[in-house]
């Protein structure tokens, strides 16, 4: 359902504003129809602006698939932040991180489709945007993982093998719900 047309964004929290409302909007296209299939058009309607606001934003599709993706991996790492705020090392912030994690994913189906299906099937440039949040995602992990290591908490592996094994069961957990 098209959203009602929006009166012109003036000022820069105007601008903010309706760029995030075109992000909204495009994760729910996106994530509804895929990204192949879904136009700039279909964006447009469902955030209730015009065709041209879109690109006034975002460049192109894959621009603002791009935003989008940055979008989604700020709200899982602020999310999986604001969880483990003030947990002291060790076992609880290991625990606490891996549940942030598939709490975000399961609050939010749009961003599993758009970071575990869509993502994946865009070729070159997405992939080695997704190739550089996974790896974020993944040195964030490590270093968890090597905190609760040495407070004895998780097993004695290489930290970055048991970043790689938790952040693979995660993604096919949250993908497969």
């Amino acid at each position: 359902m098209a959203a009602a047309r929006r009166p012109r964004a003036v000022g820069d929290d105007a601008k903010e504003a309706r760029r995030v409302a075109i992000l909204a909007a495009a994760k729910e296209v996106f994530a509804a129809k895929g990204y192949h299939a879904t136009t700039v058009a279909d964006v447009a309607r469902s955030a209730g602006v015009s065709y041209g606001s879109v690109y006034w934003y975002f460049d192109s599709k894959d621009a603002l698939f791009h935003a989008l993706m940055d979008d989604q991996e700020r709200a899982l790492r602020s999310h999986i932040d604001e969880q483990v705020a003030g947990l002291p090392t060790g076992e609880d912030l290991f625990r606490r991180s891996v549940r942030a994690t598939f709490e975000f994913f399961e609050a939010d189906r749009d961003a599993v489709t758009l970071l575990f299906r869509d993502s994946l099937l865009l070729g070159n440039d997405f992939d080695r945007h997704l190739a550089g949040i996974y790896e974020g995602f993944i040195a964030d992990i490590e270093k968890t993982i090597a905190v609760a290591q040495a407070a004895g908490y998780v097993i004695d592996a290489e930290p970055r093998v048991v970043a790689f094994s938790v952040a693979a069961l995660i993604g096919q957990l949250a993908l497969r719900r």
